[in-house]
């Protein structure tokens, strides 16, 4: 299984969370090679100050946790 497609499956798991906060991610890449996830936060997450706590804390950490090749999450 790719990077990407893993990368797809745990955002897949943290979705309903965001959700439930009247917000959502989507995936915009994955560079393989830097270890880097580019993701955007919509609605309530995208105006929210916690968005970038909820998205090192929460999101990246998922991420890293899962797939060890990932270095960082940004949202673009």
């Amino acid at each position: 299984m790719t990077i990407q497609k893993r990368v797809e499956k745990v955002l897949e798991k943290i979705r309903p969370y965001i959700q439930s906060d009247g917000g959502d991610i989507s995936l915009v890449s994955v560079d393989e090679a830097a270890g880097i996830v580019k993701v955007t936060l919509h609605g309530a997450c995208g105006t929210c100050p916690s968005s970038q706590a909820t998205l090192k804390n929460g999101v990246e950490r998922m991420i890293r946790q899962e797939i060890p090749e990932i270095k960082e999450v940004v949202a673009v």
